[in-house]
């Protein structure tokens, strides 16, 4: 049985407590960043940009960037959708992904900063940790930290891209069926 873990209210309250954590983590935002990861980390970063940007009064520019190219368990793409309107070179970037799970996303992601400068720090942000790492990896700041079995899948929906913001944990034949 499918179970709803975050609305829309929920997701809004913890990105706004994740801001506060890296604010204070950072003493500030001097020279902080943000990069989401395509797909669905791009919309979840832009939301902590803002709210950074509220809470900090200063303007967190925010960047999405494309992991496809750098993946070890994907064919790559021809494209690279990265969107980094600003230089990474000696700054703090808060990389942000919606779900942390085996780390390799995270893994294919910082090689792909790599190829865009030399950033100070690389400090990791996502809504939702489920753990089952492959790699050690872990976090920096956590929305929720869920725990799953190895085939449950988090269905996280963006209203950006969905229309919907959701986070949802889902058993393997449920997420079979909604297929």
């Amino acid at each position: 049985m499918s179970a709803v873990l975050l609305d829309a209210n929920g997701i809004r309250r913890t990105l706004a407590r994740m801001s506060h954590e890296i604010l204070e983590a950072n003493q500030g935002a001097d020279d902080l960043v943000c990069l989401g990861i395509l797909r669905r980390g791009w919309p979840v970063a832009k939301r902590l940009a803002f709210a950074l940007t509220q809470t900090e009064g200063t303007t967190i520019p925010c960047g999405r960037i494309d992991v496809s190219s750098s993946r070890d368990d994907a064919k790559a793409a021809d494209a690279d959708e990265s969107e980094i309107p600003f230089s990474i070179a000696d700054k703090n970037v808060l990389l942000v992904d919606e779900v942390m799970y085996t780390g390799r996303t995270i893994r294919a992601a910082l090689n792909a900063i790599a190829k865009h400068g030399r950033p100070k720090t690389i400090q990791l942000a996502v809504l939702v940790d489920r753990g089952h790492r492959e790699l050690p990896i872990q976090p920096d700041y956590v929305g929720r930290v869920i725990e799953t079995a190895e085939d449950d899948y988090i269905l996280v929906k963006m209203s950006e891209i969905d229309g919907e913001d959701l986070v949802e944990l889902q058993s393997v034949s449920e997420r079979a069926a909604s297929q």
